[in-house]
């Protein structure tokens, strides 16, 4: 099989979808890897790491989308790269179908097999090519969140986990996954008062057992949200329904009741944000205010991280990427049910039942 690599193209994305060592595994394995040039660069891999395992690097994306029948990305394709997609083409990567009418409407329109990294299950029911990028982003949010609480970007003024004295702030995570656990160890880590949120009382209680005497759990309900976000400094959404449009938990009229210079910091906003206020950002211009509450939507927050988060990424992709190969797309999706799950388009139809959900006319 010819597989492709391209650069990626989104705004301030560093990422690269494949290491050396997975184009070294891949020739090993009989196929054609072809590396737009510098597509790793960014992430700290020159095209030199990738001739001397056997790939062959190509000038233009053009050659890349023209000639692979397996193109393996990190992000969903831009609209420059869906007008050079193929009708029957394998894309493997993140596509977040869900918070973008226009991007699905392209695919379809396109004739792809759209293959997600976000909808593959694994036979423990994980979502494995998802928590990598979970984890990193979580991590992130309070880093990130925690800048924002600063005066000069808009903030409370506000140092995360306090002094001798001063008291720290207060933090409220929605949701309690992958994002949201790496959240609050990270906050709690830095000293603050943080207190994490979810619906499923197991989960709650495997938090309680293993979280810092800082972090709070509080099931989570409409009331709950509302009470707690009123007194909170930063508040981390982290909520997924896999491969569905992010439920809104946080309101116009709760922001409007929230602290002047308050933060809050939307990890669901590829999936369509989970705060109604939200709409994406970019890493160059990452926050803006309503009702003085600054928002931090940036849509692919791993990407400030290329190196970190290209090998906790291609770690967990490329045995699926090989399997994918030396399978072929039918083959893949047999596997097992899980594997089934990852397909969210084929052949200009929607396969993934939340993806039609949030695109109904388009069924």
């Amino acid at each position: 099989m010819i597989i492709g690599v391209p650069k990626e193209v989104k705004s301030d994305e560093y990422r690269v979808a494949l290491l050396p060592v997975g184009a070294q595994l891949l020739v090993r394995d009989g196929h054609t890897v072809l590396i737009e040039q510098n597509a790793g660069i960014e992430s700290g891999y020159p095209d030199d790491d990738y001739i001397r395992e056997g790939a062959q690097i190509v000038e233009r994306a053009e050659d890349v989308y023209g000639q692979a029948e397996l193109v393996v990305k990190v992000k969903e394709p831009q609209p420059a790269e869906i007008a050079m997609l193929r009708s029957g083409q394998v894309l493997f990567c993140y596509f977040h179908f869900a918070s973008s009418r226009e991007l699905t409407r392209g695919c379809l329109d396109a004739g792809i097999a759209a293959v997600a990294y976000e909808t593959l299950v694994d036979t423990k029911g994980r979502l494995p090519l998802l928590t990598p990028m979970s984890e990193v982003a979580g991590k992130m949010s309070v880093q990130e969140g925690a800048k924002c609480l600063e005066k000069h970007r808009n903030g409370r003024g506000l140092l995360l986990g306090g002094v001798a004295g001063v008291k720290p702030a207060n933090v409220v995570i929605l949701g309690g996954g992958v994002v949201g656990t790496n959240a609050a160890w990270v906050a709690a880590g830095m000293g603050a008062a943080v207190i994490i949120m979810d619906i499923h009382l197991d989960r709650l209680r495997y938090l309680e057992e293993v979280m810092p005497a800082n972090v709070t759990t509080v099931f989570s309900d409409p009331h709950a949200i509302a009470y707690h976000t009123k007194y909170a400094d930063l508040v981390i959404g982290s909520v997924l329904i896999p491969g569905e449009k992010a439920p809104v938990l946080i309101s116009r009229e709760i922001v409007q009741t929230m602290k002047r210079g308050a933060v809050l910091v939307d990890v669901a906003i590829d999936q369509g944000g989970c705060f109604e206020t939200s709409r994406p950002t970019t890493h160059g211009n990452p926050s803006y205010v309503v009702d003085d509450v600054v928002h931090y939507c940036v849509a692919n927050i791993p990407g400030a991280v290329s190196r970190t988060s290209s090998q906790a990424l291609c770690h967990a992709t490329l045995p699926y990427c090989r399997e994918l190969a030396a399978r072929g797309l039918d083959g893949f999706l047999g596997k097992s049910d899980g594997y089934r799950a990852a397909l969210n388009m084929r052949d200009g139809k929607i396969t993934h039942e939340g993806v039609a959900d949030a695109f109904p006319e388009l069924r």
